[in-house]
């Protein structure tokens, strides 16, 4: 999203951020008004869009709405957003998730700009593969009624914008197997290579993970990789360690942490926290999008070992630019091999270093975008 705002803005665009404040996620307003004082407006609105069970009961029971997007609704928000396209007059109103579209009608009626939509993942995908991946029936059942309600709603709401914005072409394609006809370019995530920090530390071939442990995606794979991959790791290399962080870690992994792995709880500062440390472990087996710490660690010339869903999105090459593992037993033999051929892996790492510098610099990838944005205008 700052990939984006900062594109407009270079372009000599007047932006308008307008963000909801969640009780999930708060960020002080002054934060904001600090980081981005050099475009027109910014604006976050205080909202509590937690889940809450028996809003959750009547919605599965009395509506065919995913619950996801009523709880993004709030009639506060729709007011301001009223405003914002009566007084600001916006030619373009970009969205940056499937769930804000519940404002959509509002700025159609009240608006004559185009409408923007940028697919940070396909959402339904995100939620079937979470119902393949539990074992909890009830669960099960109430997962794959989320994704086909989130489907429905995305096949519905994707049609309805000017532009809609994939982050992959996985996610480009999936827009096309839904027979959507809406104009669509593929916009990947942009990464500003200059403010990657370069630490003196020297990095130990030791592995980390990190991730808001709040999304469940990451906190079954977490699970997945200490019960299934890390004994069998730490039987044959006992001096190799793995540190895992993130926002809203379960007591669950702090009480339970298996010998050689360390919980390191929330973390302050993710360069810090990577910065002596070579091998980011990727474990994803649901989720969807792309994952923007990956391309940081690349930068940062760490070795990346993941899942194929874990790098979906991300067009690099296994055995060049990272190495592929899907099952237990791969990511075993895998991390083992790192750890007894160095210097092979770390040629990977650096090819995956130029890489992501020549392909996913925000240079490279705004460069184009702005200038179709602005030809769509015309038309």
């Amino acid at each position: 999203m700052r990939a984006m705002i900062e594109g407009y803005h270079q372009a000599g665009w007047e932006v308008y951020l307008l963000a909801m404040n969640t009780k999930r996620h708060p960020v002080p307003l002054t934060d904001l008004q600090t980081a981005y004082a050099h475009i027109k407006y910014v604006e976050a609105v205080p909202i509590d869009n937690e889940i809450k069970v028996g809003s959750t009961i009547r919605n599965y029971l009395f509506s065919n709405e995913p619950n996801h997007v009523s709880r993004f609704f709030h009639n506060d928000f729709a007011q301001i957003v009223y405003d914002v396209v009566q007084t600001f007059k916006p030619d373009v109103v970009q969205l940056e998730s499937l769930y804000l579209a519940t404002y959509l009608p509002i700025i159609k009626r009240h608006s004559k700009a185009k409408t923007i939509l940028r697919l940070h993942n396909i959402e339904h995908q995100v939620w079937d593969r979470l119902a393949a991946e539990t074992n909890n029936p009830l669960k099960k059942i109430y997962l794959k009624n989320l994704s086909k309600r989130i489907r429905n709603f995305e096949h519905k709401v994707w049609a309805q914008f000017d532009l809609l914005l994939p982050i992959t072409d996985d996610d480009a394609e999936a827009v096309k197997q839904e027979h959507v006809d809406v104009a669509m370019t593929v916009v990947p995530f942009a990464i500003d290579t200059e403010l990657i920090p370069v630490s003196n530390k020297e990095a130990l071939w030791n592995a980390y993970h990190i991730g808001a442990m709040d999304w469940l995606p990451n906190a079954q794979a977490i699970k997945w990789f200490l019960d299934e991959i890390w004994p069998e790791v730490h039987k044959t290399h006992p001096e190799f360690r793995f540190y895992y962080g993130g926002r809203n870690m379960p007591q669950s992994f702090k009480n339970n942490t298996p010998e050689g792995a360390i919980c390191v709880g929330e973390v302050t500062d993710a360069f810090e926290f990577i910065a002596d440390k070579k091998i980011l472990i990727v474990p994803l087996r649901s989720g969807g999008g792309i994952r923007v710490k990956i391309l940081e660690a690349m930068v940062a010339g760490k070795l990346v070992i993941s899942t194929a869903i874990g790098m979906q999105g991300i067009n690099v090459i296994a055995d060049k630019h990272y190495l592929l593992a899907n099952t237990a037993a791969e990511f075993i033999e895998k991390i083992n091999w790192c750890l007894d051929n160095k210097q092979q892996a770390e040629a990977i790492a650096q090819n995956a270093v130029q890489f992501i510098k020549d392909e996913y610099s925000y240079a490279h990838i705004m460069q184009g975008f702005i200038g179709k944005v602005e030809e769509m205008l015309k038309n």
